[in-house]
């Protein structure tokens, strides 16, 4: 049976959103791809209490229901969700859709309770790092002059080069280039054919990591520093090769890229391999 593979979806006032990328790349890597609609508030005619309650079964129902989870791209993360207030002008915000945030942040706990596998990409990234306690950059070009080049758990980054704005890249739009740390090719089986450092990706992001989640370990940073993936590390002895089973978050968009890029359907195959090995336990 194929890995059944819950995917996010972006949301307006009216509608769920969701690029066909997405679905494909699951596809593609073998898995049974199942759009999320974050659950909407109970009705108001129920006691709050028993509201909330209604809800949290709800989430852990999805939960049990679906062997991987892929968090998608979107917009903006409220500062108030990282213990900061707003410290860059507020029309460079687009803030994200309360609801879905709420809905993902509880799904995402649900699932790490399960130990099933999750992949976060751009706004799951940092949606993640969120999570487990860490911040956000609100906006790059704003905040993010000096960002610290954080050294991979095997050697260090090396020199920045300059970029569009005070030393830093352009991460709106384009691509730019990033350093991976060798450790990771291993880890997730990546081709040998594939290794190359520095390696170009898309971007479309404004803000980034500042302050890494907890038990997070950085595995990819642009030239000018902002971390561009991370992943929960390997234990000394541990008999699955994991203490979780597959927690990646990437910056970038890998499932643009699929069909052309190597690194992109590894990562996939990694997540969607070790779901379906989920479904036997």
């Amino acid at each position: 049976m194929k890995p059944r593979i819950g995917i996010t979806a972006d949301m307006d006032k009216e509608h769920l959103k969701l690029k066909k990328d997405y679905i494909r790349a699951i596809t593609d890597a073998g898995g049974l791809p199942f759009v999320l609609a974050p659950i909407l508030p109970h009705s108001s005619l129920l006691p709050v209490g028993e509201r909330d309650k209604v809800r949290g079964d709800d989430v852990a129902s999805i939960a049990d229901n679906i062997d991987g989870l892929l968090l998608t791209g979107g917009d903006d993360i409220p500062p108030e969700y990282y213990g900061e207030t707003l410290s860059v002008p507020p029309d460079i915000l687009k803030p994200i859709e309360k609801v879905r945030i709420d809905f993902e942040l509880n799904l995402f706990k649900e699932m790490m309770k399960r130990q099933k596998p999750i992949l976060g990409i751009c706004y799951g990234m940092q949606m993640v790092n969120v999570a487990l306690g860490g911040s956000l950059y609100q906006d790059i070009e704003v905040q993010a002059h000096n960002p610290p080049s954080l050294p991979f758990s095997k050697g260090g980054m090396g020199g920045l080069k300059n970029g569009s704005k005070g030393g830093l890249l352009n991460h709106r739009q384009g691509q730019h280039s990033i350093k991976i740390d060798s450790s990771f090719y291993s880890l997730f089986h990546i081709p040998q054919s594939e290794i190359r450092n520095p390696k170009f990706v898309n971007s479309s992001h404004h803000q980034a990591v500042k302050k890494l989640g907890k038990g997070l370990e950085v595995f990819a940073q642009s030239d000018d520093g902002i971390i561009e993936g991370f992943y929960k590390p390997v234990p000394a002895g541990s008999k699955q090769g994991r203490d979780y089973p597959f927690l990646v978050c990437v910056q970038w968009h890998p499932e643009r890229n699929i069909k052309r890029d190597g690194i992109s359907l590894a990562l996939f195959r990694s997540f969607v391999e070790i779901a379906k090995k989920t479904t036997k336990d």
